[in-house]
């Protein structure tokens, strides 16, 4: 199983950002995508998931209105994207699958970096 991330992104504020995230060696439509982000100096936040099955989505309440997610079932690929953003956006972002509830294989992490 791998989770292959894009690469670093830097955005101004009031920006948007995309982030994806391709899955391999599984089948992709099996298994919830959770996104997860870690901002400086700070734990694990939950941002919410998505079922590639259906496109289905749960959001944390922090973020409703300003993310977005979605998958590419033709590429195994799913995509996180955050809009409006600000300083406290800055984080690594991280996909991961879900099985059981839990995130039991991440990808490496996108660095997000939101300054004017």
């Amino acid at each position: 199983v791998q989770l292959v991330q894009s690469g670093a992104e830097l955005r101004n504020p009031g920006a948007a950002v995309k982030v994806s995230c391709m899955a391999s060696g599984y089948t992709f439509t099996r298994y919830f995508i959770g996104w997860v982000r870690q901002a400086p100096g700070r734990g694990l936040e939950w941002m919410g998931r998505i079922d590639p099955e259906d496109g289905e989505t749960n959001y944390a309440q922090k973020f409703q209105g300003r993310v977005t997610f979605t998958v590419d079932t033709s590429t195994t690929t799913a995509y996180v994207e955050l809009n409006s953003l600000r300083s406290e956006d800055t984080a690594v972002y991280y996909c991961a699958r879900m099985s059981q509830r839990r995130h039991d294989y991440w990808g490496q992490g996108t660095q997000v970096t939101v300054s004017s």
